[in-house]
């Protein structure tokens, strides 16, 4: 199983950036796949998640309205496009996939089943 993250970058406050993962090794249309971050000495919190027929979607409050996280199961990738990007948005990003909601949306405590490496993503005041 393998999640491979990309897009991560370094971005003005106010920008835009697009995570994408790639996933590979297991039935990514089968999962339900989410965004995490993590900060410099801060533990890791969940940001995004999608059920895996892209019809519920589950967003922390603090990127609400500006976060929007998508699928695609013909490529086997889930995205996260990040706009109006704030500097408490500067962190490492880690895609997952879990076969349970309440997992993979961060409401019932438990890992995911699958994470990928991260990517960083830096936002600059």
């Amino acid at each position: 199983v393998q999640l491979q993250a990309s897009g991560g970058g370094l971005v003005q406050a106010g920008g835009s950036l697009r995570l994408s993962c790639a996933a590979s090794g297991y039935t990514f249309s089968s999962y339900h796949m989410g965004w995490f971050r993590q900060a410099p000495g801060r533990e890791r919190e969940f940001v995004a998640a999608i059920s895996w027929t892209a019809s519920g979607t589950y967003y922390t409050t603090s990127v609400k309205g500006r976060f929007t996280i998508s699928r695609e199961n013909a490529k086997n990738t889930v995205y996260l496009q990040m706009n109006s990007l704030k500097p408490e948005d500067t962190a490492v990003y880690y895609c997952a996939a879990d076969s349970l909601w309440g997992v993979i949306s961060g409401t019932v405590s438990g890992s995911s089943k699958y994470w990928g490496q991260g990517t960083q993503v830096t936002v600059s005041s």
